[in-house]
């Protein structure tokens, strides 16, 4: 059995993958909604509605959890994973993003472009981080994936 065939057998793995691009894609589409611009940089970007991070990590831990089960050590680490990542998308990446904000505009002043030119063409990324609604969002898509897989895809 070739290695793509056993990846593609991977019920966990794949759960998680396309789950990251299913959020990618209604972030895509919703950006498109929204503004009725075509922004290809949405389906691979970071921040935003919905968070595919955490669309990621809830499917591979609901994957986890019905491959080996809530007891199993593979359900606890992808459980505490899932933990960590959302927490940091919410607290530290959006206040990282609400600082690059703040410098960017500092960066505008004339003090800025008097002092250190160079620094002028370099923009900090904003969107970086997540509202718990986004976050909410994105384990949505995750567990919705991970149910596809479990009562469709891998029946």
């Amino acid at each position: 059995m070739s290695i793509f065939h056993q990846l593609r057998e991977n019920q966990v793995l794949m759960s998680a993958v396309i789950a990251f691009f299913a959020a990618q894609l209604v972030k895509f589409l919703l950006e498109f909604w929204s503004t009725g611009t075509v922004k290809f940089e949405r389906l691979l970007g970071n921040g935003g509605m919905p968070s595919s991070h955490s669309a990621t990590v809830s499917a591979l831990a609901l994957g986890a959890g019905y491959c080996y089960g809530a007891a199993s050590f593979e359900f606890a680490v992808s459980f505490i994973l899932a933990m960590i990542v959302m927490t940091d998308a919410i607290g530290v990446r959006q206040e990282t993003g609400k600082q690059s904000k703040l410098l960017n505009k500092m960066m505008e002043t004339d003090f800025w472009k008097q002092e250190d030119p160079d620094l002028l063409p370099v923009k900090l990324k904003e969107l970086v981080g997540h509202t718990p609604l986004q976050v909410a969002a994105g384990v949505v898509v995750g567990i919705l994936v991970a149910l596809v897989a479990e009562y469709g895809l891998y029946r």
